[in-house]
C-alpha cells in the first residue's frame, strides 16, 4: 500500500486535483472532511473544542460555530495552537483508519498542514498543489466570503507554498486552465507508478 499524501497552501486547488484523482479511480481521503465531522453534535472533539473556547461557539444543533472559531484562531496564535492539538490527533488517527480499510494498491490523503504538523514522514510520496499568491488571496476571498486582511492571516498562519514545494516529490502548479491542472493529475499518476517500481 502506497500512502500518498497531498498537501498544499489554503485554496490553492487541492480539492480540485483530488476530485480529478477520484475520477481517475484513485481513493482518496479529504482531512478538511474529517474535520468536518469531527466538528459535528454531539462528538468528542466538540465537546473539547466546547471546554477549551467555550459554548459561545457552538450552535444550537450542538455543532461548532466554524466561522465564529476561525476568526478567533487566525487572529490568536495561541488558540490556533490550543484548536490545532485538538483536531490534528483526530485527523492523522481517522487517516490511518482509512488505509487500513483500503484494498488498493495505493490512496491519496489530503492534508493541508501535512508539513506544519511534521507528518510527512507518514507518507510514501508527496503532491504539492501551488498557485500564485495573487491567485491564492483572491481565491480565498471569494470562497469564504472574507476581507483581504483575514485571508492574509489564514494564509500566513501556513508555511509559504515555495517553501512546500521545495519538500515535495511532485509540484502541481493549479493557477492555470483546468486542462492544464488535468494533465498535471495524469502525470502526477505516472510519477507516483514509477516510484513504486
Amino acid at each position: 500500500m502506497l500512502k500518498v499524501a497531498l498537501t498544499g497552501g489554503i485554496a490553492t486547488g487541492k480539492s480540485y486535483v483530488l476530485a480529478r484523482l477520484r475520477e481517475r479511480g484513485v481513493p482518496t481521503i479529504d482531512a478538511d472532511d474529517v474535520v468536518h465531522e469531527a466538528l459535528g453534535p454531539g462528538t468528542p472533539t466538540t465537546k473539547a473544542i466546547t471546554t477549551q473556547f467555550g459554548s459561545v461557539f457552538r450552535n444550537a444543533d450542538g455543532s461548532i460555530h466554524r466561522t465564529l472559531l476561525a476568526a478567533k484562531v487566525f487572529s490568536d496564535p495561541a488558540s490556533r495552537l490550543q484548536l490545532e492539538a485538538i483536531i490534528h490527533p483526530v485527523v492523522y488517527e481517522a487517516i490511518g483508519r482509512w488505509y487500513h480499510t483500503l484494498d488498493r494498491p495505493m490512496g491519496v490523503a489530503s492534508i493541508p498542514l501535512l508539513y506544519e504538523t511534521h507528518r510527512e514522514r507518514d507518507f510514501d510520496f508527496v503532491a504539492v498543489a501551488v498557485c500564485s499568491p495573487e491567485q491564492q488571496l483572491q481565491r480565498l476571498r471569494e470562497r469564504d466570503g472574507i476581507s483581504e486582511e483575514e485571508a492574509r492571516l489564514r494564509i500566513e498562519a501556513q508555511m509559504p507554498a515555495e517553501q512546500k514545494a521545495a519538500l515535495g516529490n511532485f509540484v502541481i502548479l493549479t493557477g492555470g486552465t483546468p486542462l492544464a491542472t488535468d494533465r498535471q493529475v495524469d502525470e502526477l499518476l505516472i510519477a507516483i507508478h514509477h516510484f513504486k517500481s
